[in-house]
């Protein structure tokens, strides 16, 4: 009788601990060259080139660590939630709002990107010189991704519409080699066109940065709302990983190791000092959901119903979940680091971070 409780006893504490067993999956919408598992720009792709989340588990054998980066962007990463294969992720604006209006079930907890400046690209010997001459011209642009609406938006600043341009959708591996063969008269995209800039092959003839403050392109990290109901614990272990992750990467200090973080994804740390040129990287990296941030995806949410790639309202407010990223603020001590902004995107309140490089 006695073997027979104690194996009873064994059996529960085993199938106790089997039920506790969880694997926390990290999906990214983005993919390094030669479809290296490392991507750059943000500080969770940072975190994930120095294992910040791996080495907050370690100690936790219950627990596994998987990551996804996605060739398709912000479209395949839906797909993936859709399906239930994901807890975690980091996604542009456009997607993120998209996947909402569809009925896709997840919290907004942190800011991952701010200021993100969009680039146009143009062959070597190209006749463009500004936003105005793409007009008629055949520009390659990912379609559904956060670049696209931030585009209009751009274009709309500067008196043009998505119409007034022959936009073909190419992800960024065919539009390079479209753009430096001819088949396209230009591009929209990010930093990975500065390196063939500099090398002559490209030439880079409008940048959001130093344009509207209210341009360029805006992301977010966010969590299921089942993972995060089912596990809040863990969730504020990420969110609390990640945040520090970003005050790292946010210290002007830091930004030698941070961009040899980012080269494991194949682009030259070259590329990653030409794009924070004129920029810091305690703007981009600002984690906080202030009012510039919400005012974006308020912005967004309407842009994208106007444009017919959703046809419902998206409810903004309900959506973000400040409390994981307040208490990591909290614990880290960090409540005045960064600067939190105004919807125009002016400083309401200066942070540490920006106190010190204007004094």
């Amino acid at each position: 009788m006695k073997r027979l409780i104690i194996a009873a006893i064994t059996a529960l504490i085993t199938s106790s601990a089997m039920a506790e067993e969880v694997t926390i999956r990290f999906g990214y919408p983005g993919i390094g060259l030669d479809n290296r598992q490392y991507s750059q720009g943000d500080a969770t792709s940072y975190a994930r080139a120095r294992e910040f989340i791996e080495k907050e588990f370690a100690a936790d054998k219950d627990v596994k660590i998987e990551w996804t980066f996605f060739r398709g962007a912000g479209p395949a990463l839906n797909e993936s939630i859709a399906a239930s294969q994901l807890d975690f992720f980091l996604l542009g604006d456009l997607p993120a709002i998209v996947g909402r209006s569809r009925g896709l079930e997840h919290k907004f907890v942190f800011a991952t990107g701010r200021h993100q400046p969009i680039y146009l690209a143009v062959p070597a010997d190209s006749t463009i010189q500004s936003i105005n001459d793409v007009k008629g011209k055949k520009v390659a642009l990912f379609k559904g991704t956060n670049l696209q609406l931030a585009t209009d938006r751009v274009l709309s600043t500067h008196g043009l519409k998505e119409k007034d341009v022959r936009f073909i959708n190419l992800d960024t591996n065919a539009a390079v080699p479209a753009l430096t063969s001819g088949n396209v008269d230009a591009v929209f995209g990010g930093p990975e066109y500065l390196a063939l800039a500099k090398k002559g092959i490209v030439k880079i003839v409008y940048t959001t940065k130093g344009d509207d403050p209210t341009l360029g392109r805006n992301s977010s990290y966010l969590v299921t709302t089942a993972f995060e109901q089912a596990h809040p614990d863990i969730t504020q272990r990420v969110v609390t990983t990640f945040v520090k992750a970003a005050a790292f990467a946010s210290d002007p200090a830091n930004k030698d190791e941070v961009f040899d973080g980012w080269s494991l994804s194949g682009f030259p740390k070259e590329t990653f000092e030409a794009d924070i040129e004129g920029d810091t990287l305690a703007n981009r990296l600002n984690p906080l959901i202030d009012d510039f941030v919400v005012a974006r995806y308020k912005e967004q949410a309407a842009r994208a119903k106007a444009y017919g790639l959703i046809k419902t309202d998206v409810d903004v407010d309900g959506w973000f979940e400040p409390k994981y990223l307040q208490q990591a603020l909290k614990d880290l001590k960090l409540e005045t680091y960064w600067s939190s902004f105004k919807v125009d995107g002016e400083i309401e309140t200066a942070g540490v971070l920006d106190k010190k490089q204007t004094n």
